[in-house]
């Protein structure tokens, strides 16, 4: 009985015996304090000054890109203004030619008007001309100066058929030998009429000679009314850039088209209707003026494949 328990004895012993651990190499200590700098947490000098660096190297690279882009932008929108304001132009021109006699001109109906054609006959006042410029022409590869000359059209008396209220008709390019016939003829004006003055006076010395030179006085200054029938398209004042200089009436000087000081120094209202001759048959005895062609009269000064090349460059 006590040998049989013996073993059961020794067996639970063994069972509740500790195990000593298994040995392995210790690990030095690993020191917190001198770990603590290489860990810091505030940013050194140097680091600062490279984020910085590189924050304004990509502002700079950025601020470029973005204006780039913007401009290529504005400049693909004005194409496609411009493709739809030349369709407008072209769609206008097609329309048929009012007469002037139905137009009643205004400065707030222009808009309404432009770039449609009429068709107007008169009388042009050749003294009351101005001329325009200096305004180039390109002729088989050489580049003339010339003027773009303005005329005032006057009614015919008793007609039905003319124009009732004067116009200005932009006639086309002349070249600059014409203006300066122009300015001479108006500087010796003066002396022709003082003369005419004297001779006046000279003939009241007899009723025979008063009344043959005031025949031949009248019959001087007859005009001589010559209708011609225009054809034209409605236009507005031109919008000078800042390199133009300002229009010097008093001294004939026009740089560019004001129809409102245009009109006032030809004598006539300043709502005067502005139109420019499209009259493609040109005799060839009289060449000059040469009127504007179809593409001169749609075309702007900066066209859409101008935008376009903008846009890629």
């Amino acid at each position: 009985m006590a040998a049989s328990s013996m073993p059961r004895t020794l067996a639970r012993n063994l069972r509740h015996a500790v195990v000593p651990p298994q040995w392995s190499p210790q690990s030095p200590p690993i020191s917190t304090s001198s770990a603590a700098p290489a860990i810091s947490t505030l940013p050194q000098p140097e680091q600062q000054e490279k984020r910085d660096r590189s924050t304004w190297s990509k502002v700079l690279l950025f601020i470029p890109g973005a204006i780039t882009f913007g401009l290529g932008t504005w400049q693909i929108f004005r194409r496609q203004e411009k493709i739809k304001m030349l369709d407008y132009r072209q769609s206008r021109l097609g329309i048929e030619p009012l007469t002037s006699n139905e137009i009643v001109p205004s400065i707030g109906n222009l808009d309404f008007l432009e770039f449609r054609k009429v068709q107007s006959k008169g009388v042009f006042d050749e003294k009351k001309s101005i001329y325009v410029g200096p305004r180039s022409r390109s002729i088989s590869g050489v580049t003339e100066n010339g003027y773009y000359i303005i005329t005032p059209l006057m009614p015919v008396p008793g007609d039905p058929e003319s124009i009732q209220s004067p116009i200005l008709v932009n006639r086309g390019w002349v070249p600059r030998s014409w203006r300066d016939k122009a300015l001479a003829a108006s500087e010796d004006e003066p002396l022709q009429s003082s003369s005419s003055t004297s001779t006046q006076e000279s003939a009241k010395t007899s009723r025979w000679r008063f009344w043959s030179n005031k025949r031949e006085g009248f019959e001087e200054h007859l005009p001589s009314v010559i209708p011609v029938e225009v054809i034209g398209v409605v236009r507005g004042s031109e919008k000078p850039s800042i390199f133009v200089p300002a229009n010097d009436p008093n001294g004939s000087q026009w740089f560019y088209v004001d129809v409102p000081a245009v009109a006032h120094a030809c004598g006539l209202p300043d709502e005067t209707l502005y139109v420019e001759e499209i009259n493609e048959h040109i005799n060839p005895s009289s060449p000059y003026p040469v009127p504007k062609d179809f593409n001169m009269l749609i075309r702007t000064s900066v066209m859409p494949h101008d935008h376009l090349n903008y846009t890629i460059t």
